[in-house]
């Protein structure tokens, strides 16, 4: 009887990833006998059942921590998959596995045809070969016959930019030129699926819309799977047809790029327009200066994670010295969902001066006139030292807000991928 034919070329069936934290070889000896011992006698990992889900903002009281956790989904041929989240979220260390680079703890991958993943910047590059070496390396990994990779040779190096480097070894690249001819080679090989992390990123602006085109054409016109990872959500969107959102090691949500992307943003939203800080949270530093609170409000003294362009946005913290320092310097970021910065603030900068005269204090930055688009943006705060050469508190994603329309200034639709900036210049016909 012959098997239905499907069109399912990846399929991932409760998957997880177990680590264990801190220095390698602390106590593993002791770990690595106690697991064999419950295997050899039939029974189940002891370590499994301890690991902590994978939330880096807060303190664990276990060794173990699952990178991924029952992760579940199916990819059809022709496909293209983007996988976001926050950093952390288990992103990479999915495609790692994806690309058997790394074994999963529990759980399986069936897929169909080759895979071709580029994860980091030279991987699957050998430094003291030249680049055409490498290409022949790459394509022979692949399964690739040397007639094969030849027939490819002259398409890869054009459209890598490399020409001029191309019997230089790779180890004299730079990162950039790295990049190029490994996603060249990853891209022309023909793979039967394609996995791409962050790396493109590295990459010039030209070479990213160059990268994106050339892997519409392998989803599009080829009829090949791309698993695609980006903290760009305006390339994510233009190029993926599904989505899967990626938090704490586990799957949040599946379905369309747009449902994805929407679920990315209310996830990032979900906390409140007011944050007390405690020994529980996440942060680094000396502790010499350390921030307590954190709110936001608009012109209208209202707290309120809804924000309109053209609105006031006051921020406003506490923070509590732990020594005697007389000045500090203090930073308030502004960065995109996907972690872009966009505004740096330091006090210096507006001509005030952090003096201290108690032990507890509280300060406020006030934006006026919003120009930002549409879309969602997080805080982050840092205290430091006024030579800037130490870092006394820093609290990454402390609080988010969105900016929801155009308010007095448009009416039109403002859509999220058209800028960062709102500007309304003045226009004149010469």
């Amino acid at each position: 009887m012959t098997q239905p034919v499907t069109d399912t070329i990846l399929k991932v069936e409760n998957l997880s990833k177990q680590y264990r934290l801190g220095e390698v070889g602390t106590g593993t000896i002791s770990h690595d006998l106690n697991r064999w011992w419950h295997k050899v006698r039939g029974k189940e990992d002891p370590f499994l059942k301890i690991g902590e889900s994978n939330d880096r903002s807060s303190k664990g009281e276990s060794d173990y921590v699952w990178a991924l956790k029952d992760i579940n989904f199916e990819v059809k041929r022709g496909e293209v998959l983007g996988i976001i989240g926050k950093n952390g979220a288990g992103k990479s260390t999915l495609l790692k596995i994806l690309s058997k680079v790394t074994a999963p703890t529990t759980g399986s991958v069936k897929s169909r045809g080759r895979i071709a993943s580029l994860l980091e910047v030279g991987t699957g590059f050998h430094p003291e070969l030249t680049g055409r070496e490498n290409i022949f390396l790459n394509g022979a990994i692949l399964g690739m016959t040397k007639r094969e990779i030849a027939s490819k040779l002259d398409e890869i190096i054009e459209f890598s930019g490399c020409q001029r480097y191309v019997d230089t070894p790779v180890k004299r690249y730079s990162s950039g030129m790295t990049v190029r001819l490994a996603f060249a080679v990853a891209a022309f090989l023909e793979p039967d699926i394609l996995i791409i992390d962050e790396v493109l990123a590295v990459g010039d602006a030209e070479f990213q819309k160059k990268a994106l085109g050339k892997m519409q054409d392998i989803s599009r016109g080829d009829g090949r799977t791309v698993l695609f990872v980006s903290h760009n959500m305006a390339a994510v969107k233009s190029l993926c047809t599904r989505g899967i959102v990626l938090e704490n090691g586990k799957k949040k949500f599946e379905g369309t790029i747009d449902e994805a992307l929407s679920s990315y943003s209310d996830a990032i939203l979900a906390n409140s327009t007011e944050v007390v800080f405690d020994e529980n949270t996440n942060r680094t530093g000396s502790k010499k200066i350390q921030f307590t609170s954190l709110s936001i409000q608009n012109q209208n003294h209202i707290k309120t994670q809804e924000y309109s362009i053209g609105d006031d946005l006051k921020i406003t913290f506490g923070i509590r010295l732990n020594n005697d320092e007389a000045k500090s310097e203090i930073a308030v970021q502004i960065k995109t969902a996907d972690e872009l910065p966009i505004y740096q603030m330091l006090a210096r900068d507006s001509e005030f001066q952090i003096n201290h005269s108690q032990t507890a204090e509280t300060y406020s930055v006030t934006i006026r006139d919003l120009r930002l688009f549409p879309g969602v943006y997080v805080i982050s705060l840092t205290s430091g030292n006024t030579t800037g050469h130490e870092v006394h508190d820093f609290i990454d994603n402390a609080l988010s807000f969105q900016i929801t329309d155009g308010g007095h200034y448009t009416v039109r639709s403002l859509p999220k991928s058209a800028g960062l900036i709102f500007l309304n210049p003045e226009w004149q016909k010469l």
